[in-house]
């Protein structure tokens, strides 16, 4: 027999338990779902729900509507449509800026099965699964790439359909022709293949991202044009992504002339050796890049390391020599009469300077639409290029300078013939003429001239005087010489790669572009700094040298 202690204390327990029930029927939450499956056991396993992921719940935790079983059983009230929000804000409310929710597809079309669902504990195959209910040919194509493969075989770091487009947020792409569609294109690649250490792991390459970045189509992508050049799914496909091994993949070799051609309709054979992902610093894979690297690398330092110094040692040296020419004159004994002091010499003709005007306007042009492509990863960049209208537009007025430059470079082969083979008034054969001192080109003076201007930057000699030209001026024009055919023949090649990829194996496009990019590089560097210095910055001509423009 039970003591009256005992009786007590159990009375106690039942009234504690009583008051969070009462508290829950107050909200219309009490209800048992045992009653709930008198009914609808044939809709809802009561085995099956206790053991999902909603299990701890209550029926009316979704159907709030349900506070009253008698009225609900007469039929006065209906459950009306759950509202996941309740509980799931954060995924309801990605789920209502999606595409699913534009075109009403609710919750219970992908969980349809809510009664006795399962967590997923990032089970990508239960994802695939739910999207092939409305997505069949999708999800068939994308099962047989290598992303399925993978999520088949149980490989968590192989991409599924939420990967690249989420769970809930899945945004609109539209026309696949959109800047929003080809920028997804292309972003949702990066999020695991910009990933070195899941690449590594799964024997991916890690250079795919930045090799593609550092292309012509990555810098678009960049620069935020995306539409305006193809981008990972142009070439590998969205969603039937295969090896290249594989005979149906878009990027095996024998299919690779029609993938290019979806670009290039002209593509042949021989242009689809082109490198997509070369990486010039694998000296054993790709040793044409890397040693064509190299050598612009070696030859852009080397240089600059040359003339930057020689540039700094003359402004040391002529600032002394300024400062010595005012220190005597102060002291009035080194003031030297000039007989004809406003004499004018005419050092150019008209047409050298609309020659040299011309060069001002193209190398301009091509330097400001050039170098936001060469350094696309910058922020200035970008707005660079956006002031620009594009890279379309960047690229317009970037072709139409470089027939400036065309124009010019054919207007000095036509002087310089007439130097060597019309002209009356320089005396001696073409041979002597073009090692004369009259002539840009160097010769053995040159050289006493380096060497006597190096004694002088080094106090340990006096200030040599020159020929018609200077040894920096025949450097600068003869570095006209070679950048056409550095910068115009591989410019000619990148403009036109259809005509040269007919004759002309794909990788020397990629030999084009490094030479085109450090060659642009350098010859505006130069530009910017020694020539600018040696010709208005130098001490003795600073702030600026007007010959030029007046003759």
């Amino acid at each position: 027999m039970m003591s009256r202690f005992a009786r007590r204390l159990s009375l106690l327990a039942a009234f504690c338990l009583a008051l969070p029930l009462a508290a829950l029927a107050t909200d219309g939450m009490a209800i048992d779902p045992v009653n709930c499956l008198e009914c609808h056991e044939n809709v809802v396993s009561g085995r099956d729900f206790g053991a999902s992921v909603h299990g701890q719940n209550a029926c009316t935790s979704c159907h709030i509507e349900v506070t009253d079983i008698k009225k609900h059983s007469d039929g006065e009230v209906m459950p009306g449509p759950v509202k996941c929000v309740r509980c799931h804000k954060k995924e309801t409310t990605e789920h209502y800026s999606s595409v699913h929710m534009l075109n009403d597809i609710t919750c219970a079309a992908c969980h349809s099965d809510i009664h006795k669902h399962k967590y997923w504990k990032g089970d990508k195959r239960r994802v695939i699964a739910t999207c092939n209910n409305c997505h069949e040919d999708t999800v068939t194509a994308f099962n047989a790439s290598i992303h399925g493969k993978g999520v088949a075989a149980g490989n968590v770091d192989s991409a599924a359909c939420n990967d690249c487009h989420n769970l809930h947020e899945i945004k609109p792409i539209g026309d696949k022709s959109s800047h929003d569609a080809r920028a997804f294109h292309t972003s949702v690649c990066q999020k695991c293949h910009a990933n070195n250490e899941m690449m590594t792991r799964n024997k991916v390459t890690t250079v795919a991202v930045k090799s593609y970045m550092d292309s012509y189509h990555g810098k678009n992508f960049r620069l935020g044009f995306p539409e305006k050049a193809a981008g990972c799914a142009d070439c590998h496909t969205s969603h039937a992504v295969l090896p290249a091994a594989d005979p149906q993949s878009s990027v095996n070799e024998a299919n690779l002339v029609k993938t290019c051609a979806s670009c290039h309709p002209k593509t042949t054979s021989l242009f689809t050796k082109y490198y997509a992902h070369g990486d010039y610093h694998n000296s054993a894979e790709y040793p044409v890049l890397y040693w064509t690297f190299l050598a612009m690398t070696s030859l852009l330092v080397g240089t600059f390391a040359v003339f930057w110094i020689h540039t700094l040692l003359w402004m040391f040296r002529g600032f002394v020599e300024n400062r010595e020419k005012l220190a005597a004159l102060h002291h009035g004994h080194a003031h030297h009469a000039i007989s004809t002091p406003h004499k004018q010499y005419r050092r150019f003709k008209p047409r050298h300077i609309i020659l040299h005007l011309t060069v001002i306007i193209s190398f301009l042009g091509l330097s400001l639409t050039g170098l936001p492509l060469k350094f696309a990863d910058q922020h200035w960049a970008q707005v660079m290029m956006s002031f620009f209208g594009g890279t379309y537009y960047a690229g317009l007025i970037h072709r139409g300078c470089a027939i400036l430059t065309f124009y010019y470079f054919f207007g000095a082969l036509l002087l310089s013939f007439d130097f060597l083979f019309v002209r009356k008034d320089i005396k001696g054969m073409w041979l002597q003429r073009l090692f004369g001192p009259d002539s840009l080109c160097p010769n053995l003076r040159d050289v006493r001239d380096v060497t006597a201007m190096v004694k002088w930057f080094l106090f340990r000699g006096p200030k040599p005087t020159f020929e018609r030209w200077t040894y920096w001026e025949k450097f600068d024009f003869l570095a006209v010489f070679w950048g056409m055919f550095a910068i115009g023949g591989s410019g000619l090649m990148l403009w036109f790669p259809e005509i040269f990829g007919a004759f002309l194996p794909g990788w020397m496009f990629n030999v084009a572009t490094i030479i085109h990019s450090d060659e642009a590089l350098l010859a505006t560097g130069f530009i910017f700094t020694v020539h600018f210095f040696n010709t208005h910055g130098r001490p003795e001509k600073f702030p600026m040298d007007f010959v030029i423009f007046n003759g």
